[in-house]
């Protein structure tokens, strides 16, 4: 095995939700294809495509109520997503400055700094920039 390609986040809107992710965390879109069903094939992945592959987002839009009902609680509440940065100060700020709802303020650990925020759903992601 060499790697986590995809993570599937249920999303309730395409449209609604490359937004946030291109626009307020800086993401960018890999993939966006048309399926024959009527859904999309979407992918976004933090970075650059210099950057090389990291783990992506597949945004799958929910097809039924079951799927509709988990929106924004895939993880029952916990951080469920982590994005690293190599300047937290500068993604903080900037993420912040797009409307990003962080859910607490800055704190340093051993492990780095860190703090949590939610996506437009309200899913829960730390951002961290880890310790060297």
């Amino acid at each position: 095995m060499r790697r986590v390609a995809l993570v599937t986040l249920v999303v309730d809107d395409y449209d609604e939700a490359v937004r946030f992710y291109t626009e307020a965390l800086g993401f960018r879109v890999a993939e966006d294809e048309a399926r024959a069903d009527g859904s999309r094939w979407v992918v976004v992945e933090p970075g650059t495509a210099a950057d090389g592959h990291g783990t992506g987002l597949l945004l799958a839009r929910a097809k039924d109520e079951d799927q509709r009902a988990r929106i924004g609680d895939q993880t029952g509440g916990r951080v469920g997503f982590f994005l690293h940065t190599d300047d937290f100060a500068r993604d903080h700020a900037r993420m912040a400055a797009a409307g990003v709802t962080f859910l607490e303020e800055p704190r340093h650990e051993p492990y780095g700094s860190v703090a949590v925020f939610q996506d437009l759903y309200g899913n829960r992601w730390d951002l961290l920039q880890p310790a060297d």
